[in-house]
């Protein structure tokens, strides 16, 4: 797993491919040497803007767009036969679909939607397109999860349970297909400006740790050239998690007063 994977003409899909991480993915990867970039989304018009401006930009890259819901196993086999066939063999998948559903505990609706997406969206990637992957020995699958699948978010349980099962496919899947040629990145970022975090970022300002998506994307093609596999964009998330490891009580103390922080009202806010 020490060598370069190689990006020049090849063929790359990225699903919610059509905002946030997913579309400054596809600008970014349409200007490393591949050949076709695939920008998969339920939102088709959203898809196709991104597949037009590359289209016009004319970099040696060609764009397409697809409708597709990632929760869905029938379309996402669909979407790989198509590529597969009518594209080529695809070296890339980038698994980056993902949703933020409920507050707290959450409903149970919002369990489902989230390990729908945010789970068996990469399982359907995982069971379509790393056969082919397998047969050729030779291809990458990013799954895009979340600081918060290597620590929480205990603003909702549904998305921080999703996205730590999330991690732990992906740790599955390298250790598994590593003999098949495979490689696997897990993208675990904290805040990033995208429409999920729109609030969030607003509320953060300017000096946050948000980062814009386009550093995100730059990460990850970095990532690719050694195949790495775990990519964290905000650096300290790595001495969190180790912190976590060593300390796990402390952690939770330290976990349980930045909740405090953020949920209580100022004793300002509170008397008003």
């Amino acid at each position: 797993m020490g060598l370069a994977f190689e990006l020049a003409g090849g063929v790359a899909v990225v699903t919610g491919g059509g905002s946030g991480i997913g579309r400054a993915l596809c600008l970014a990867l349409a200007q490393s040497g591949v050949r076709h970039v695939v920008a998969a989304d339920r939102n088709l018009d959203a898809a196709r803007q991104v597949a037009a401006a590359i289209n016009c930009a004319k970099p040696r890259c060609a764009a397409a767009a697809l409708e597709l819901d990632v929760a869905d196993s029938g379309a996402v086999a669909s979407t790989v036969d198509r590529v597969e066939s009518e594209i080529g063999p695809i070296d890339l998948w980038c698994s980056n679909a993902g949703i933020h559903a409920g507050e707290g505990l959450g409903e149970v609706g919002d369990w489902r939607k989230s390990f729908d997406v945010n789970v068996m969206g990469h399982v359907n990637a995982a069971r379509f397109v790393v056969p082919h992957m397998a047969r050729r020995k030779r291809g990458h699958l990013v799954i895009t999860a979340s600081a918060a699948g290597l620590l929480t978010d205990f603003r909702c349980a549904p998305y921080a349970a999703s996205k730590h099962a999330a991690v732990a496919l992906a740790e599955w899947l390298s250790i598994t297909h590593a003999d098949d040629g495979i490689s696997i990145s897990c993208v675990c970022p904290e805040g990033v400006r995208t429409g999920m975090t729109k609030s969030d970022s607003l509320k953060a300002g300017v000096s946050s740790n948000f980062l814009e998506p386009e550093d995100v994307a730059r990460e990850i093609l970095e990532a690719l050239k050694t195949r790495r596999f775990l990519v964290l964009p905000h650096p300290k998330v790595a001495e969190y998690e180790q912190r976590r490891a060593a300390n796990r009580e402390n952690w939770l103390d330290r976990m349980r007063a930045a909740r405090r922080r953020l949920t209580q009202p100022t004793p300002s806010a509170a008397a008003s």
